[in-house]
């Protein structure tokens, strides 16, 4: 194999029940650089398709359909049924419509079905192991293979012995999953996920701080990690467009919220620091916009969030718009002075960061997870002691206060995105990584 020569990979992600899931997406959006520098990708989507806000380049085939893995654990005997009898159930159609009437994906509530799918061949849905495997094999012959998290890594024994090709796991917030684990549950995964990491041949990340606590959390060398910079399509954030985005000094001074509305995503964090900027001189029209996936079980939270703002006086100084698409997001990211989403857990991504920085909006996130190297390598924002309210209102005020100094802000950031952070120099930085590992 010469050196610049195509690569074929099968890269393999987790579809998310019908929501937008930054980790899909990210895959996706990968796969479509990788296509673009002439690679052929396989994404092959497992549990349910990928929902995205861009052009979908999944593989129409799904792996591990979640309908059939749940009535593999569920129903004893279901998995010695032929084939002919159970794979309907992993037809899209028939997928987006469970999807849509709600699917459990609550580590609470998934503690076996986890342990199961970890233990591969030995679990309930040792056939959906050998069916992905069997295809790799015989379909699309890959010279790498990527799986989206480690969670899915059951199916690793039985890839190894069909398919001659290094295997890389993607980690992208398999802990934040793994620690919601009810015991025993969540000790014996681990224990399954530290055997698999003996398998693959290296892990990618997007922080030292990331690499760094997984090697520990999984008792892997840290020569096993690789760190690619994390990338967006910056096609629908031009550089002009955000060059060009009006101050709005003549408009209230706007605080966004881009996520799914979840206690872990912070956004009760958020709106007590709203609380408090709304008594502090010169904010007293300052406004609150929140876009994102609302769930069922979020539902309750949300509306408690929403109630607090309403108890203050604050229910016309907020708005919803609900869960946004591409055009929607852009919309929406034009429309605000700095955007803030103060998660609880430590943050192995952040893609909204990017987002926001690309369209030339500042932020201001907590100081942990991936947060702080991604802002020291782009600027673009600043950072906060995590869970302090008192803090992050001090400087949203502050960046609201001076919205000529936060234009400038969020351009330093939007610079470095456009020239750093977007998929093509994503793609090609894992790329490199898959050729320093084939040349071994």
């Amino acid at each position: 194999m010469t050196p610049d020569a195509p690569l074929t990979i099968a890269s393999i992600t987790a579809g998310s029940a019908g929501m937008f899931c930054g980790s899909c997406m990210r895959d996706n959006t990968i796969a479509r650089a990788m296509h673009r520098a002439g690679h052929d990708v396989h994404l092959i989507p497992t549990y349910t398709p990928i929902r995205t806000d861009e052009e979908n380049v999944s593989d129409a085939h799904l792996f591990y359909g979640g309908i059939n893995v749940y009535l593999e654990q569920a129903i004893p005997g279901y998995r010695f049924l032929p084939g002919f009898v159970t794979r309907w159930l992993d037809r899209p159609a028939i997928i987006n419509w469970a999807t849509s009437r709600g699917i459990e994906t609550s580590a609470k509530n998934l503690g076996a079905l986890t342990l199961s799918m970890l233990r591969g061949e030995h679990g309930n849905q040792r056939q959906e192991a050998e069916r992905l495997a069997d295809w790799l094999a015989d379909s699309v012959k890959p010279q790498v293979i990527n799986l989206s998290n480690i969670l899915i890594g059951g199916c690793i024994g039985a890839i190894r012995r069909k398919v001659n090709a290094p295997i890389v796991v993607t980690l992208q917030g398999d802990d934040i999953f793994l620690d919601d684990l009810p015991e025993p549950y969540r000790s014996q995964s681990l224990a399954e996920i530290r055997k698999l990491a003996e398998q693959v041949d290296a892990f990618v990340v997007f922080s030292r701080y990331y690499a760094d606590y997984m090697g520990e959390y999984f008792q892997t060398p840290a020569e096993k990690f690789r760190i690619v910079p994390l990338g967006i399509d910056v096609a629908d954030f031009p550089l002009e467009m955000a060059q060009n985005r009006p101050l709005m000094l003549d408009g209230p001074p706007t605080i966004g919220y881009l996520a799914r509305l979840a206690p872990e995503k912070g956004l009760h964090l958020l709106v007590d620091a709203f609380v408090q900027l709304r008594q502090s001189p010169g904010m007293e029209n300052a406004r609150l916009k929140i876009a994102g996936y609302l769930g069922a079980q979020h539902q309750k939270y949300a509306d408690e969030q929403f109630a607090k703002l309403v108890a203050v006086g604050l229910g016309d100084a907020y708005e919803y718009v609900g869960e946004v698409d591409r055009h929607g997001k852009v919309e929406f990211l034009h429309s605000i002075d700095v955007l803030s989403t103060p998660t609880i857990y430590r943050e192995p991504k952040g893609l909204f960061v990017l987002e926001a920085l690309a369209s030339g909006v500042p932020v201001v996130q907590p100081a942990h997870g991936a947060f702080p190297e991604l802002l020291t390598a782009t600027g673009g924002g600043h950072l906060v002691a995590p869970n302090d309210v008192a803090a992050l209102a001090g400087k949203l005020i502050e960046v609201l206060a001076n919205r000529e100094a936060g234009r400038r802000l969020g351009m330093e950031g939007c610079l470095a995105v456009h020239q750093r952070y977007h998929a093509d120099a994503a793609a090609a930085a894992t790329i490199d990584e898959y050729r320093l590992i084939l040349s071994r």
